[in-house]
């Protein structure tokens, strides 16, 4: 591929810049929904409905510091050019493809990274790495499930200690109703973080071709098509890992699913609000374990948690792998 390519070549890179988009809200739909299904709150067709709503408004409540570092924070923005995103796509949407094929709740945001990653260095060496974007990235794939998982412990104590004097069923109906706002919130933070990932690589895409009046910035066009792509994927749903992510880890009960979809959601508003592409399949999994533990250690499945660290742990230089390959490949026929 050339550093300027041909519209129709273009707009194929577009059109899978959206499918992974598309895949990441089936791959990620779990995370939205998992502990309201798994709380029998709603049933899974009404809750991928709810949760897509609010995935697609998004847009409406965050700005776009995270598109922003993904479009010229991992890598040096005069490196990308049409191989190096094409390359670092099929790199996510592979380890995207084979993670949600075996039912492992890794994170889309980190095969994205680990993808441009993959074809920036393959294309450029480690020079084109921007450390300083890499390393808050980095930072926060430890932070943000640290901060969940104490949000919702920090809420289940809150929670435990204003309703010790009521009942088992009036709490347990009360926190029904409350898990529609909780599950609401954490739609509304997976949206706005989730996809504007894609809108930095379309961006930095055009950017590479001149087709961005002035500096680096994402147009309407492209906020809307990443948003209408991330909802449309997460109404198809992930029930594999929604299976995994709600029942696996620990049993939930209401109040439990509150506590948990309302420290994700914190910790998602503030990492968009700071322009970290968090993971949030990293978040929510902190969450729950926090709400599980909180009732007692041996509630969590901690072998079913550590086999979603390893996950975690392998995804970006597996995503990064695949995607200098592709890089190298696309070479062949550039």
């Amino acid at each position: 591929m050339d550093a300027h390519i041909a519209l129709p070549l273009l707009y194929g890179l577009i059109a899978v810049a959206l499918l992974f988009d598309f895949l990441n809200g089936l791959h990620d739909a779990a995370n939205s929904i998992a502990t309201i299904v798994s709380t029998r709150v709603l049933r899974p067709q009404y809750a991928v409905v709810w949760a897509a709503f609010f995935n697609f408004i998004a847009f409406l409540f965050f700005g776009l510091h995270v598109a922003q570092t993904i479009g010229t924070g991992i890598v040096d923005v005069s490196v990308i050019d049409p191989r190096v995103i094409f390359g670092a796509l099929v790199g996510a949407i592979a380890w995207n493809v084979i993670t949600w094929g075996l039912g492992i709740p890794s994170s889309s945001s980190h095969a994205l990274v680990g993808g441009i990653l993959g074809a920036g260095t393959a294309k450029a060496g480690f020079g084109a790495i921007v450390w300083s974007g890499l390393g808050k990235t980095l930072f926060a794939i430890v932070l943000s499930p640290t901060v969940g998982l104490l949000l919702a412990l920090l809420l289940v104590l809150i929670v435990s200690w204003a309703f010790a004097r009521s009942t088992p069923f009036a709490v347990d109906n009360t926190f029904r109703l409350m898990q529609f706002g909780s599950a609401s919130l954490y739609s509304l933070g997976h949206g706005g973080n989730d996809a504007q990932k894609t809108m930095g690589i379309i961006a930095v895409l055009l950017y590479s071709q001149g087709l961005l009046d002035g500096a680096f910035h994402v147009p309407l066009w492209v906020v809307m098509s990443c948003q209408a792509a991330m909802a449309l994927g997460t109404l198809f749903g992930g029930w594999r890992i929604v299976h995994t992510m709600g029942s696996k880890i620990t049993r939930l009960t209401p109040v439990q699913g509150f506590c948990a979809e309302t420290g994700g959601a914190i910790t998602l508003f503030l990492a968009t609000e700071l322009g970290v592409p968090v993971s949030t399949t990293h978040t929510i999994t902190g969450a729950i374990i926090g709400v599980g533990a909180a009732r007692r250690v041996s509630a969590v499945r901690w072998g079913i948690a550590g086999n979603i660290v390893v996950a975690w742990v392998v995804t970006l230089p597996a995503a990064a792998l695949i995607a200098a390959g592709a890089y190298w490949l696309a070479g062949l026929f550039g």
